[in-house]
């Protein structure tokens, strides 16, 4: 469907980190998850749970949202080098596998909002905030890297097609890893 075969070969130092919302847990975190709000807090899954303004069960079983339609514009525009679904591992171990061997990216912590349930978490398990990044997606469930030449027109694309989304950091010259600012 797409040439993703060349498309993460042209990822270099420069690119803007874009990260897409994610609308809870999604796919990662979910044993951490449970065992904090159901054996820590012992909530049960019908309570209201006021630090994340719904249910313990409603927060934990949140749909997983698609990216397809914004993919798809993206890739078909030519404005982007590559993308990390941020899963298991969360941002820490997910963003790495799509960087070159001498490429690593700085990720700005505090330029997206991280959702309520995140902040629940690390405050019932006194979860340090490396552990939160290698575990969850933080608010975060998609990240695509864009040249700093087409930022403008992937912003245009994006605000057109109604997406929210925020500059999380750039691509560096560097060893295969993600730094936090």
């Amino acid at each position: 469907l797409f040439p993703y075969t060349t498309l993460f070969r042209s990822i270099k130092a420069g690119d803007v980190l874009v990260g897409l919302p994610s609308t809870g847990l999604h796919t990662n975190g979910y044993s951490l998850a449970r065992k904090l709000f159901f054996e820590v807090a012992g909530y049960k899954p019908t309570q209201y749970v006021t630090g994340i303004k719904e249910k313990a069960g409603a927060a934990l079983m949140r749909t997983h949202r698609s990216y397809l339609h914004v993919i798809q514009k993206l890739v078909t525009a030519g404005l982007t080098t590559g993308m990390a679904h941020i899963t298991g591992g969360g941002i820490t171990e997910n963003l790495p596998r799509i960087l070159p061997k001498t490429t690593g990216a700085q990720i700005e912590i505090g330029s997206w909002p991280v959702l309520p349930i995140f902040e629940h978490l690390r405050e019932l398990g006194q979860v340090s905030q490396e552990e939160m990044m290698r575990t969850f997606n933080m608010g975060i469930g998609l990240i695509v890297a864009i040249p700093a030449e087409k930022f403008t027109r992937a912003k245009n694309l994006l605000t057109r097609a109604e997406e929210k989304f925020y500059v999380i950091g750039r691509v560096v010259k560097g060893e295969r890893r993600v730094q936090y600012t």
